[in-house]
């Protein structure tokens, strides 16, 4: 309830549950892929892009070059936020379409860095946030992963997910004192 635009890429309705109650409680639903996306929106947006860096990291053997260079950007860029270099380079990342599970995590990496224009390929996207792109950037790479692992795959991204949350959860609690 508290992040609308999450309505856009979810079908479950809120509940009264804890985050982390009504995610566990997605991961076991009928659609478990609605806890990745849950996830997505859960996460501060620069944890969010570590967690989907360390989702699609344990997937390398599916990911092409081209993939694993996008992650090494998004990488540096969560690593060194401020740093101009990192910034102008997942920026350039980010203005190509988004086809990719890399692809999409450098987008939402460079989420802030690129305004809608007409020439630029990710403009019909803008009204969503990030995690919007992080969703799919995860989702495109469960996506690769054989049936058969599916479902310990994507628990363990969520639960890697649960975990970055209650991490972020006590940081914030910390800081508030």
């Amino acid at each position: 309830m508290a992040c609308p635009a999450i309505a856009r890429d979810m079908r479950t309705a809120p509940t009264e549950q804890a985050s982390v109650e009504f995610c566990r409680a997605l991961l076991a639903g009928r659609v478990p892929e609605e806890a990745i996306t849950f996830c997505a929106y859960l996460l501060p947006e620069r944890a969010a892009l570590w967690w989907a860096h360390e989702c699609l990291s344990h997937l390398t053997e599916l990911l092409d070059g081209n993939d694993q260079e996008l992650l090494a950007l998004v990488r540096d860029r969560v690593g060194e936020p401020d740093s101009p270099h990192h910034r102008a380079a997942v920026s350039t990342a980010a203005a190509m379409q988004p086809v990719t599970p890399g692809g999409w995590i450098a987008l939402a990496a460079g989420w802030d860095d690129i305004g809608p224009t007409a020439t630029d390929p990710a403009a019909d996207l803008q009204p969503f946030p990030a995690a919007h792109a992080v969703n799919a950037g995860v989702l495109a790479g469960l996506a690769r992963v054989a049936l058969d692992d599916r479902f310990a795959v994507l628990s363990a991204f969520v639960e890697m997910g649960i975990q970055m949350a209650e991490i972020e959860a006590l940081h914030q609690s910390a800081d508030t004192y």
